[in-house]
């Protein structure tokens, strides 16, 4: 389940793309949209979340609507890369709800953290008290948005150049 590349057609692709889009669409508009009756389009729905091309469902929400009102963007230099050492802190930060996204990269730094907070000072708090002090952290270098001209989740399924597309 999951993972793994799936050869996917045109008719896949118009219902990934209007879910990812528009997650509560209908079965009859999906399939309206994808160009097939609902029995059928419920089927092709059903395929790609069993294999795993649908991994979940969620409402996208507004983080200053909700007292977010920064989002800080963290990268993390850890003093030793031994896999127990990476998986230890890749398991710190899942248990640390600001943190929304954490991505291991190669070069200098380790990972690269994106994190939501209500403001400058609630941020200060979590970074001395949370990420600064975790275990194997050499160093954190943070960069607060100052604002953010695209945010779009997934990947461009419609695209004729994604791979696979024909």
């Amino acid at each position: 389940m999951g993972g793994g590349r799936q050869s996917l057609d045109a008719i896949d692709r118009v219902i990934l793309d209007a879910l990812q889009e528009e997650g509560r669409l209908t079965n009859v508009e999906l399939a309206r949209r994808a160009g097939l009756t609902a029995p059928p389009c419920l089927r092709r729905i059903r395929a790609l979340e069993e294999s795993g091309a649908i991994q979940s469902y969620h409402a996208r929400l507004d983080p200053a609507a909700l007292g977010y009102g920064i989002t800080v963007f963290a990268m993390v230099s850890l003093r030793s890369q031994a896999e127990e050492d990476l998986r230890g802190f890749e398991a710190h930060v899942a248990a640390l709800p600001l943190v929304r996204e954490c991505h291991m990269l190669n070069g200098e730094i380790d990972f690269i953290l994106k994190i939501v907070a209500r403001d400058l000072p609630h941020f200060q708090e979590f970074l001395t008290t949370q990420l600064t002090t975790a275990p194997n952290v050499a160093s954190v270098k943070t960069s607060l948005t100052i604002r953010t001209a695209k945010n779009l989740p997934g990947v461009p399924v419609g695209d004729p150049l994604a791979p696979g597309a024909r």
